[in-house]
């Protein structure tokens, strides 16, 4: 397989633009793209939202007719296909059904209800490709998170011999591994699998069933969305009780980690319409209209002096919350404005508002999410703050990057990978990094931040730094067809076996 072009389908239960509920999204609507301008013939299956079908937009039209999905001896689901793409050269499947997925016209709504849902749609991606005509024999079938861990599964008991997935790889990619998808052990029943599977080298996962225990066991390969948090998976902090198994990965070649990347067509401050002035790393000059503007808009006072901190972001302690709010009054005595967008936990949710009210000068608490306002804030914004606990990849970092906006978090994850200490006089890499999880680290990485900001010159250059990082989805995309490779050699010394 080495060298040629590959048939990838690539499985997620949202995908943007169509669905989107956080960065897995992101990932399973731009890799695909960066994969098919590498050649390869790439086309994606996701569920049939309502919200997906009612948009005029998308232009959904009629694949497959209707199909029988069986579940279990006792009960057979309707699907049928219909079809979209991204952009012009990526087809996207969406599986539908009149009993699943038909309430999801909010990206709130795309993860309502128990595992049932998922069951049908993993059965029926491995139902509905032997039904395609002409035939589509697809290399490796890509599944990411719990939502997919049985389509390997499936494929294993139920298609080893049907032709249509006669040469295909898995890969399984852990996008959070914090959610798994537990649920009882009649889960086996009801999916119409052996009881034999609920054993502990299997599904079987403290005495329940686990999706996301399928996908890593079941699959030819097993990456995550940095090379740090394929580390850290491994050790009980982060391992969500899977890091015996994962370790076993690792020993036997199965596990790495590969991270993400943004599209850089989508995301480009040179071009981007969403922001009231555009520039680039040999033209930075429109950046501090993006920021006057957002202090404007914000009804934040106009300020040069003052750095402007954006954080977008689900407020939760994950993502260092704690670390913020044991620190928000310390850090407001620098010369800085806070602008936060973002919903989650509720008593967050109330300190951003109590300290608006607090601090109206100087902090716009945005509860709720507007893209278009994400977009004006990592434009406008001179720093974005990550301090996260935990962070498989992190796409704010990168975005932030990418408008010239510099991130400050804590070394975990995808942010250890891609964001570069500036060093005490912020004359080199890309962003501010500390690394023990302490709110005392945050105030001093901020407050070391600040200072270079002070200083006209060392600043601009860092900003030029960041606005010249390349985190677009081409390399990335190119570490994915090499795993996919891996997948398929891996796959055929099983077969062998």
């Amino acid at each position: 397989m080495a060298g040629r072009k590959l048939k990838v389908l690539l499985v997620s239960a949202e995908v943007a633009p169509f669905a989107k509920v956080g960065g897995l999204a992101d990932v399973a609507g731009a890799l695909p793209k960066a994969l098919k301008a590498l050649g390869h013939d790439v086309r994606v299956a996701m569920p049939c939202y309502k919200m997906i079908e009612d948009n005029p937009r998308y232009g959904v039209q009629d694949f497959l007719p209707p199909f029988p999905v069986p579940i279990h001896p006792g009960l057979t689901q309707t699907a049928w296909v219909r079809q979209t793409r991204i952009g012009e050269d990526v087809p996207v499947y969406l599986i539908a059904n009149d009993t699943y997925f038909t309430d999801a016209t909010e990206s709130k709504k795309v993860y309502s209800g128990g595992p049932e849902p998922y069951v049908f749609f993993d059965r029926a991606v491995t139902e509905f490709v032997p039904r395609m005509d002409p035939a589509w024999v697809p290399d490796v079938v890509h599944c990411n998170d719990w939502h997919t861990g049985f389509v390997p599964v499936f494929l294993r008991h139920f298609h080893a011999d049907t032709p249509a997935w006669s040469r295909a790889a898995t890969v399984f990619t852990i996008h959070n591994l914090a959610y798994q998808g537990e649920w009882d052990a009649s889960l086996l029943a009801y999916a119409g699998l052996p009881e034999s599977l609920f054993h502990y080298e299997k599904l079987e996962f403290y005495g329940k069933v686990s999706f996301m225990k399928g996908g890593l066991v079941y699959s030819d390969v097993v990456n995550t969305v940095s090379r740090t948090y394929a580390q850290e998976i491994q050790t009980p902090e982060y391992g969500c009780r899977l890091e015996g198994l994962l370790q076993d990965l690792q020993r036997r070649g199965r596990l790495t980690g590969i991270v993400n990347g943004i599209d850089y067509e989508e995301y480009n401050p040179a071009t981007d319409p969403r922001i009231p002035a555009h520039f680039s790393a040999a033209d930075p000059r429109g950046k501090a209209k993006c920021k006057a503007a957002l202090q404007a808009e914000s009804g934040l006072p106009r300020s040069k002096q003052a750095a402007v901190i954006g954080l977008i972001s689900r407020l939760a302690d994950q993502k260092g919350f704690d670390l913020i709010h044991a620190m928000a009054e310390r850090m407001l005595e620098l010369p800085v404005q806070f602008i936060v967008l973002g919903t989650g936990d509720e008593r967050y949710e109330t300190f951003f508002r109590e300290l608006q009210s607090r601090y109206p000068k100087k902090v716009r608490a945005n509860i709720g999410f507007d893209a278009n306002l994400a977009q004006r804030i990592y434009a406008g914004s001179d720093m974005f703050l990550m301090p996260s606990r935990f962070e498989p990849c992190g796409l704010g970092q990168l975005m932030s990057l990418r408008y010239g906006t510099i991130p400050i978090v804590r070394a975990t994850g995808g942010l250890a990978d891609t964001i570069v200490d500036a060093g005490p006089r912020g004359t080199k890499g890309n962003g501010f990094v500390f690394t023990e999880y302490r709110a005392d680290a945050l105030l001093e990485t901020v407050q070391r931040a600040v200072r270079v900001f002070g200083e006209p010159d060392k600043w601009s250059a860092l900003v030029v730094r960041a606005l010249s990082a390349d985190f677009s989805w081409t390399s990335s995309a190119r570490k994915y067809a090499d795993l996919y490779r891996q997948a398929a050699a891996v796959g055929r010394e099983a077969a062998a076996a």
